[in-house]
């Protein structure tokens, strides 16, 4: 079972608590949370919707999660939903190559 333990926390303290410090610093205390970053020396591995949206990248869902999964080193699908999708693209092509309809 997992297991948690209850914290209530602020707007502002809640969004400053993030391990993101782009996305912490978007929100409030901007020149304080980018002053101790960057005197900390500390690296964003921009993980987040928001400090990907920040920088401009592709988020991690939709489109972009297979981007970020390959990222992370992992497989975006299991070998299942891979052997379906290219059977599928198969399919697909010989459907293309097999249409002599002249459209």
């Amino acid at each position: 079972p997992a297991g948690y333990q209850p914290m209530l926390l602020g707007i502002t303290k809640a969004s400053l608590a993030t391990e993101s410090f782009i996305s912490a610093a978007s929100f409030q205390e901007t020149t304080r949370v980018l002053t101790e970053a960057s005197v900390r020396g500390t690296r964003d591995g921009l993980r987040g919707l928001k400090e990907n949206v920040i920088v401009g990248r592709l988020i991690p869902a939709g489109t972009g999660l297979a981007y970020h999964a390959q990222r992370r080193g992992q497989a975006a699908f299991s070998e299942s939903d891979a052997d379906a999708i290219a059977a599928s693209s198969s399919v697909f092509e010989e459907i293309s190559v097999g249409d002599d309809s002249g459209e």
